[in-house]
Order: structure tokens, then C-alpha cells, then sequence
């Protein structure tokens, strides 16, 4: 639990760079988790933190099977304050098997 905190508070910090960021382009909020988590889990967290203001969970593409799913969801959080963007660090928090909160843009940056 401490290392998701910690992760996320690095996450966090570099949301400041975000806000910059923000004015150029789409963010995404990239919800890491521990290796091996199962599609079930990663959903629920996914689910539970979806009602954040200013978040919104990114699709998953309808040909996905869940077992299929990626290593992580994604959050557009282009218009996200970082009081939002904490707000969603403190939900996602909650799961262990969440490890980190990565801030970056869909070309990667």
C-alpha cells in the first residue's frame, strides 16, 4: 500500500507538468497494476473510480475479450484540475493491486 502511495504521489507530481501539458493536447491518467492482475480487478477499480469529476475512463475497445485486457486503464483527464487528478489517485489507492498513476499523452509523451 505504501508503494502505490508513494507511486502515486510521484504521479502527481508530475500532473504539475500536465497542467502545462494540458494546453497542447489530449492526457490520459495510465492506471498501472501489479503483474498478473486479474481483468476482474483492474474492471472493479475501473467502475469504482469512473465517477471522479473531471476523469472519464477510456473505452475498452468491444473486441477485447476481459481476459484480453490490456496491463492498465486509461483515464482522458485533459481538463482534469490536479484537486480532480488527486481525487482519482486517492480512489484508485484503495486497490493493492494498484502500483502507480502515470500522467502522460496518447503519442507517448
Amino acid at each position: 500500500m505504501a508503494v502505490a502511495a508513494a507511486a502515486t504521489v510521484l504521479g502527481l507530481a508530475a500532473a504539475g507538468c500536465a497542467s502545462f501539458d494540458r494546453a497542447f493536447g489530449k492526457q490520459e491518467a495510465v492506471v498501472q497494476f501489479q503483474p498478473d492482475t486479474p481483468a476482474s480487478v483492474m474492471l472493479k477499480a475501473r467502475a469504482a473510480c469512473s465517477h471522479v469529476a473531471g476523469t472519464y475512463p477510456e473505452p475498452i475497445p468491444k473486441h477485447v475479450l476481459a481476459v484480453d485486457l490490456p496491463d492498465d486503464i486509461r483515464y482522458e483527464v485533459s481538463n482534469a484540475s490536479d484537486a480532480q487528478l488527486a481525487r482519482l489517485g486517492q480512489c484508485l489507492n484503495r486497490f493493492p493491486a494498484v502500483v502507480g498513476l502515470e500522467m502522460s499523452s496518447p503519442s507517448g509523451d
